[in-house]
């Protein structure tokens, strides 16, 4: 019986996988995994929590396939690899939905409603698709623990997050303060900078110039630009920059006096406008400050006496190259203007900021003209109005970047809010230090991007005015003079007396503590706000394990982690929080490695779309092509660089075709020979490791010296989580196995040779395809299970590479002793000759079925043409060329030609460059060798070396029916001349190829016993069949017959006609049977007439062909039985014979 199951001649990569699946399932095998390295060093992996309400993209995809390889890859070279899933639970995502749903748009709707219920509502979806990602994750081969998964809502979680922020509030990190921050008004919340950084859209919005009427001259003004005009209600100052020129025009048709900055009159007038103004006085910034002027509106008219309102103030924030130079300033809505008017007292700590806007963005009764619209309806209004007071000067619209709520995809406002921060600019330095500590890939990502950002890192607003969500640890008297945070469940229920199961806000929110000034100080209630989700991601490495409460010996063994995985949009994101924690608690960089990929955009380059359905759903793509398919594809592509991927499903289809089917067929032919040594020899196929050593043959030592580079270069580059450099490598290797190795030694692997080197050849190919199926493991890992569960069972049941999946093995290490630099090169120096010269077949449209009479390999290197030397029957035999021909003198095929290096030369040179570079193109085939001999010229009096000069090689030309192909290096020139017998033999490979062709279609196996009959039209294809017989018989490995040797009672699989050398070719293929000598059996039984001699033939062929081969050969060649009552007895050899191939065989 043979050692490996039959493999088909096509396979279903994607039904492969399935039965995979169910074999895991059986052995539970990641589980078991653990279970086997349990003991060996840790290797700690974080897992970034995605939210569930949504399905999986191939963003998602992505990052899942890059952290699986590289914690299989830990796992198989030694490590323990816990690997748990987590869930993002909380915040705006949720909410955002919730609120659709049930029509909220503001803080009263939820009272009303109760927090509590609004809690309820978000708990019911937040794992709404859970089970859809654990399907999703699990078809796509990844390994990761959904069963002892993290959840931000968890009280353990929770709980861990409460004692972060209480580190952070001990050590004076924590404040509240009135900011201006990027504001949701979909979400009615205030958002942090980096949130505010993900959504920028590209926006048509209104461009005013407006009018400031000073105090001391009312028939001057102040014009100031804005693009925000329902700001404009809230102006309390205008600013200027001190050191700024400044003037005072006239404009001549309205003789209206305005004051702009000398460099901005063009936001008024066209260059060809000049005469439309005058310049009255020039005057600088600092000259304006303390000017006042007549507000816009009158809304808030007694903050002047109140607060010095409206009068110009001067900072270096305020330039010249855009809008008037004049700076409108209302401190609720623009950071710099907050800031320039507290510092003018108009704004004062400890009051509340002047914000007539509510938290869904509407005005307020402050506002009573627009009170209950959003802001941004009324901009239009808002013009109108000044229009009609003949405030505003010029109105038009501008295009530029704006930043949009990346959940709600509404636009964003600015706006004062009391919010909580963490003082991360007081962390500063010690964030940049940080980052230096640990290794990104690509580095230019922590380098250049992620520096910068920390670089302007400003104060972190973690609160959020929200329901669902951590809330704040923090009670605090109505003065916030007094102010308690508890870092843990525990310590509440000490000051409260109360045990509590859950922490969220309506769990919590009614619990007082008791001031410790007293109780005539009454009680501290806890704040209202929850904590932003980025907080609480950015305490994963402690909430999953519920430490400081747990597992503190687990966490402070696996601290700093050891590897973590994200797209480039999360350097803003995680990467950043989770920095910020783990440098404020500890110190230290929250991981030691990270790998940042790219985003996976639609075909057309634009984000991929639900909704414009731009994009192939992942599970169908997964579907039609397998996992492993969408897996390498991604991986092999330049989104692991942190570049853009403009995904195309036919890159998928490609991998298939060009990687996986090429794989598959190589492993197929191993099992399928393997299989023919076995029928043969009647041995049992045992590989043997050392098989390349004891071989001869230079490519079974150059398969191996590659197969254990690959491994030392894996492990080199893994170790540095290249994996940009690692999937090329291993792909290239790929195709050097199954359209190098495999096809320069079919013959060998097929036994045409000798068994012994037969077996040789496919120990080779069975070490190397074993070899590569564990290298492989990480990232393809179900064509690598595939093919390892037939692999091994030719392997000893004690072999360490017996086990019951190929994930349980460790990851291969190189044999230094198989490593040969020297054959590598030599072979690659083959398979440029061999690549050049295809090349002039295809240019030329020359077959490669026709043999071309001579290859001519010049080159000037000795070593070169040795290795070629060495390799020559591979040569031959790969271009079906009949010579092969070395030369070392370059000059008899070779001219040789000289260019200057114009950029390196004309920098040095200058004037006499062109004099050089003319001189450089005329040098001599002498002069040019003799420079390359030597490595320098002197031209015109200057000495110029290597990298000045470019020498070029051309082939001369002028040889009949000779063509060369040039490479930099080896010059191949083949001779493409065809005469009769060249024309021959290749019809006769045609032959041989319409037979292959007719054996693939019937889907025949190497050992199935047929026998191949052909007729044939045309005198040249029967004199092609005749003379090149034994070349045919050997390429098919059975005689090719005429048709009228074909047994009449033959059964007959396939025939097909074609056409050949323009005459009809007929091939038939048939099971090889019993044929007759009819004269003997005439001469035998004639006299008992010709259906008696027909009843013996029919009798026979009864007879099982291999049970009669067996009887005949112990019953000395004899087959005896009993017809009619009449003793027969036939002959092999003499009666009857085992296929007409035997027969004609024999009869000669």
């Amino acid at each position: 019986m043979p050692s490996f199951d039959n493999i088909p001649d096509t396979v279903s990569f994607p039904d492969e996988e399935r039965n995979i699946l169910n074999l895991w399932d059986q052995l539970d095998a990641f589980k078991t995994s653990l279970k086997m390295s349990e003991g060996k060093p840790e290797y700690t992996f974080y897992d970034g929590p995605p939210f569930a309400t949504g399905l999986p993209h191939y963003g998602h995809i992505l990052a899942g396939t890059i952290k699986d390889i590289v914690t299989r890859y830990a796992h198989q070279t030694g490590h323990h690899v816990i690997r748990r899933f987590g869930w993002d639970c909380h915040g705006l995502p949720i909410e955002f939905e919730i609120d659709n749903k049930l029509g909220i748009s503001g803080r009263d709707d939820v009272l009303k409603m109760g927090i509590d219920k609004y809690n309820a509502e978000c708990r019911s979806i937040v794992m709404r698709y859970s089970k859809e990602w654990e399907s999703i994750v699990k078809r796509l081969g990844r390994w990761i623990d959904f069963e002892n998964d993290y959840k931000t809502l968890d009280p353990s979680f929770m709980e861990s997050v409460w004692w972060v922020f209480k580190q952070l509030f001990e050590k004076d990190l924590v404040y509240r303060g009135y900011k201006v921050m990027p504001y949701s008004t979909g979400c009615t919340t205030p958002l942090s900078n980096f949130e505010a950084n993900l959504n920028y859209k590209d926006v048509s919005d209104p461009a005013i110039i407006v009018s400031f009427p000073l105090l001391s001259d009312p028939e001057t003004s102040l014009l100031a630009w804005t693009t925000t005009p329902w700001t404009l209600p809230s102006n309390f100052a205008l600013c200027v920059n001190p050191e700024l020129d400044y003037v005072k025009i006239r404009d001549k048709e309205k003789n209206k006096m305005w004051i702009v900055a000398e460099t901005r009159i063009c936001s008024l007038y066209k260059e060809t406008q000049k005469d439309a103004y005058e310049i009255l006085q020039k005057l600088k910034g600092k000259d304006m400050v303390g000017w006042e002027y007549t507000p816009l509106f009158e809304y808030f008219a007694g903050m002047r006496a109140s607060h010095g309102a409206f009068r110009v103030l001067a900072d270096g924030f305020v330039t010249d190259d855009s809008g008037t130079g004049v700076v409108h300033c209302a401190p609720a809505f623009g950071e710099d203007d907050f800031r320039v008017c507290q510092v003018a007292n108009i704004v004062r700590k400890g009051e509340s900021v002047v914000c007539p806007v509510d938290d869904a963005g509407k005005f307020t009764e402050a506002v009573p003209q627009y009170t209950g619209r959003h802001v941004k309806e009324c901009d239009d209004d808002i013009k109108r109005e000044l229009k009609n007071k003949g405030r505003l000067i010029h109105s038009g619209t501008i295009v530029h970047s704006y930043p949009y709520c990346w959940r709600s995809e509404t636009p964003l406002i600015y706006k004062a809010v009391p919010s909580w921060f963490v003082k991360v600019e007081n962390l500063k330095e010690r964030l940049l230090a940080n980052n230096l500590q640990s290794y990104w890939v690509p580095n230019f990502v922590q380098e250049k991007r992620f520096h910068n950002w920390l670089q302007d890192a400003r104060d972190w607003c973690i609160s959020r005015n929200r329901y669902w969500g951590t809330p704040l640890p923090l009670w605090v008297s109505d003065d916030y003079a007094e102010m308690v945070c508890v870092g843990s469940i525990e310590e509440l229920e000490r000051l409260t007396g109360q045990k509590f199961d859950d922490i969220h806000r309506d769990k919590i929110d009614h619990v007082t503590i008791p001031s410790q000034r007293g109780p005539q100080f009454g009680v501290l209630k806890r704040v209202d706000e929850v904590f932003d989700c980025w907080f609480e991601s950015g305490s994963m490495p402690y909430g999953q394990i519920h430490y400081p409460f747990e597992n503190q010996d687990l966490f402070q063994k696996g601290f700093p982690a050891d590897f973590i995985a994200e797209g480039l949009d999360q350097t803003r994101g995680w990467f950043y929080t989770l920095l910020v924690i783990s440098t404020a608690l500890f110190d230290k960089p929250p991981f030691k490695n990270l790998i940042v990929n790219g985003l996976v955009l639609a075909a057309d380059g634009k984000k991929m779309s639900k909704r414009l359905k731009n994009y192939p759903d992942p599970i169908d793509v997964v579907n039609e092509f397998g996992a492993d398919a969408v897996r390498l594809y991604l991986i092999n592509s330049p989104v692991v660089r942190a570049e853009p991927l403009k995904f195309q499903k036919a890159g998928v289809r490609d991998v298939v075709k060009d990687v996986f089917l090429p794989w598959f067929n190589a492993y197929r032919f191993l099992v399928q020979n393997v299989t023919r040594l076995e029928l043969e020899t009647g041995a049992r196929f045992t590989p043997d490791v050392n098989a390349s050593k004891k071989s001869g043959n230079v490519m079974d030592k150059w398969i191996q010296a590659v197969a254990n580079s690959l491994i030392a270069f894996v492990r080199e580059e893994m170790s540095k989580y290249r994996l940009y450099t690692v999937v090329p490598r291993l792909i290239s290797f790929l195709e050097q196995l199954t359209n190098w190795y495999v096809r320069l030694n079919r013959l060998r692997l097929k036994g045409s040779v000798s068994p012994q080197d037969c077996e040789l050849a496919l120990a080779t190919l069975y070490d190397v395809l074993l070899t590569v199926v564990k290298t492989m493991a990480p990232f393809t890992p179900f064509l690598t299970e595939f093919m390892y569960q037939n692999l091994k069972k030719v392997l000893p049941d004690a072999h360490p590479d017996k086990l019951d999946c190929v994930h349980y093995l460790e990851f291969p290490q190189a044999r230094e002793d198989a490593i040969d630099p020297r054959i590598e090169e030599a072979v690659s120096r083959m398979q440029r000759v061999i690549d050049l010269a295809r090349n002039v077949r295809e240019r030329c449209h020359v077959s490669f079925k026709i043999p071309c009479k001579e290859v001519i390999i010049v080159n000037k290197d000795q070593g070169f043409l040795r290795d070629v030397q060495d390799l020559q029957a591979y040569v031959q035999s790969e271009l079906n060329v009949r010579k092969v021909t070395l030369v070392e003198k370059e000059s008899d095929f070779v001219t040789l030609r000289a260019q200057p290096d114009n950029k390196a030369l004309g920098k040095r040179l200058g004037k006499e460059f062109a004099g050089v570079a003319k001189a450089i193109k005329e040098l001599s085939h002498e002069q040019i060798a003799n420079f390359e001999a030597s490595g320098e010229i002197t031209i015109l009096n200057h000495k110029l070396g290597a990298g000045d000069v470019q020498v070029l090689r051309e082939f001369k030309g002028g040889r009949a029916n000779m063509e060369a192909a040039w490479d930099g290096s080896v010059l191949v020139v083949l001779d493409v001349s065809e005469d009769e017998e060249l024309k021959n033999e290749g019809f006769a490979r045609e032959v041989i190829n319409r037979v292959q062709k007719l054996r693939k279609k019937a889907k025949l196996n190497i050992d199935d016993d047929v026998e191949v009959f052909y007729q044939v039209s045309g005198p040249v294809l029967k004199s092609v069949v005749n003379q090149f017989q034994g070349l045919i018989a050997s390429a098919v490995r059975v005689p090719l017959l005429d048709v009228s040797q074909k047994p009449a009672q033959a059964v007959v699989l396939i025939s097909e006609s074609d056409e050949v050398a323009n005459a009809k070719l007929t091939v038939t293929i048939a099971v090889t049977g019993v044929a007759f000598n009819d004269k003997s059996l005439e001469a035998k039984f004639g006299s008992h007439g010709a259906k008696f001699v027909d009843g013996v033939k029919t009798t026979l062929c009864c007879y099982d062909i291999n049970r009669l081969r067996a009887h005949v050969s112990a019953n000395q060649k004899s087959v005896r039985f009993e017809l009619d009552g009449q003793n027969v007895e036939l002959v092999h050899g003499v009666d009857f014979f085992f296929g007409a191939g035997e027969k004609d065989k024999l009869s000669a």
